[in-house]
Parts: C-alpha cells; sequence; structure tokens
C-alpha cells in the first residue's frame, strides 16, 4: 500500500481512511477496489468489517442491488437451502479466520459482517469478501457479483477519473 493509494481511499471515501491494512482488491487499473481494515481501529473501536468496498462505481452497483430487494431473497434462501446456507456458514469462518490474523478483538468475537451466517445483512461486505479473495468462498458475494455484470464488473475499469485509455 503506497501514500498515493491512501489519498485514492480518501477521495473514494469522501473522508480519511481509517484502520487500513492493505488493498485486498484493485480495479484493473491500479486504483484500491477493496481494503482489508484491521479488527480494531486507532482509537480503539472495534471494527468487524475486515474486507471494505471502496470504489465508488461497485459501490453504487451494489446499493442498486441492495435496493431491488436481493438481500431479503437471499436470506430467504438461506433458510430453505442447506447446500447454500452450509457454504454461506464456510464463508462466515473463512471471514473470521481472515481477521483474525490481523489480531484478535473479544468484542467482536464470532461476528463477522454483512450479516453471516445466517442472513443478508450488507452486499457490499460480500461482494467485498468475495472481490479479495476469489470465487468459490463466499457462494452470496460470488452471486452478487454475477448480478452486478449489466451495471458493474471488476474486469473492466470504471473509476470516475480514469482515462480512457485505461479502460
Amino acid at each position: 500500500m503506497t501514500a498515493t493509494d491512501l489519498d485514492v481511499l480518501a477521495e473514494q471515501l469522501g473522508r480519511p481512511p481509517r484502520g487500513v491494512v492493505d488493498i485486498a482488491a484493485r480495479c484493473i487499473c491500479g486504483r484500491p477496489l477493496v481494503v482489508r481494515t484491521a479488527p480494531r481501529l486507532e482509537d480503539g473501536t472495534p471494527f468487524p468489517t475486515t474486507f471494505y468496498l471502496t470504489a465508488p462505481p461497485a459501490v453504487r452497483a451494489v446499493s442498486t442491488l441492495e435496493a431491488q430487494g436481493v438481500m431479503k431473497e437471499m436470506t430467504e434462501r438461506l433458510g430453505t437451502d442447506e447446500e447454500l446456507a452450509a457454504a454461506y456458514a464456510a464463508a462466515h469462518e473463512d471471514y473470521l479466520t481472515r481477521r483474525a490474523r490481523l489480531g484478535h478483538v473479544p468484542e467482536i468475537e464470532g461476528v463477522s459482517a454483512g450479516g453471516m451466517p445466517t442472513r443478508v445483512k450488507c452486499l457490499h461486505v460480500l461482494v467485498a469478501h468475495s472481490l479479495a479473495v476469489g470465487p468459490g468462498v463466499n457462494p452470496l458475494g460470488d452471486e452478487a457479483l454475477e448480478l452486478l455484470r449489466p451495471q458493474w464488473r471488476p474486469d473492466r475499469c470504471s473509476c470516475e477519473t480514469a482515462g480512457e485509455a485505461d479502460r
């Protein structure tokens, strides 16, 4: 992670980034897409969101999915599809394991993010997890990425500041 990355993150977030450990995924143009954050922020606040989606075009696209009710439908499927529920529970454990590598914070022990392992509360987290660790780990993050393809996809640059030659 570079000073330029931190400047880009501040631009993307509209505030100084907090607790950033590294860049977990990048746009194909090289700009940050997902950050990995410490489980405890500098001010001592516990922070369970290890993978945080930062690129505004991706954030907007995921917000559109959320507005369409995708989270409710996914949560309902978790209650009826045992295979999906087991894979999602495994994604929860993966998330916890990856966060534990950054430090132990008792206040958030066993709590991952995004509603895992029993519901879908935040698609941004699930998409960020999938982008950071690759396909096959978070089934609902992977599914959301597929649903996003008409609006946004990680293999095409959509950064507002990228020049046409970068896209």
